[in-house]
């Protein structure tokens, strides 16, 4: 028998998150073979565009993991969004998580985002999820990274 609760306990996804680790670790040669090594380690990747004024312009928050760039926010103030700034940010976090051994990208966006951004920089759909949140449909991509 089980009891079923389902209030907010920071405690226990604590552990919940360790036993899934050592699960997955256990079951996976190649999480295996990334535990104690240098891209086990997620690190924060963030580029930033700054107006003469110093005033944010544009910005790309991201990390690396496991030999991938994730690119998790990027925006470009409306008024500059044909001025290659959000290309710029995006060739610059490549060439970093390139410098710290990164073989791939990989990005979400919504329909009415930037799908079509990316993909003319390179990147390729390799998933799409309708009606994330209804109405929208979100999609994963990714690139291949010199």
């Amino acid at each position: 028998m089980f009891r079923i609760e389902t209030e907010v306990d920071k405690d226990r996804q604590v552990q919940l998150r360790r036993r899934l680790r050592d699960t997955n670790t256990e079951r996976s040669p190649v999480l295996r073979a990334l535990r104690g090594t240098g891209s086990e380690k997620e690190v924060p990747l963030h580029a930033w565009g700054l107006n003469e004024e110093g005033l944010l312009a544009g910005g790309l928050v991201g990390r690396t993991w496991a030999g991938w760039l994730h690119v998790d926010l990027l925006w470009i103030d409306a008024g500059l969004r044909a001025a290659g700034l959000g290309t710029r940010l995006l060739a610059r976090a490549e060439e970093l998580a390139s410098a710290r051994g990164c073989g791939f990208a990989r990005v979400q966006t919504w329909d009415f985002q930037a799908p079509g951004f990316y993909r003319k920089r390179g990147y390729e759909v390799v998933a799409a999820i309708p009606d994330y949140p209804p109405g929208v449909t979100e999609y994963t991509l990714t690139k291949r990274l010199p």
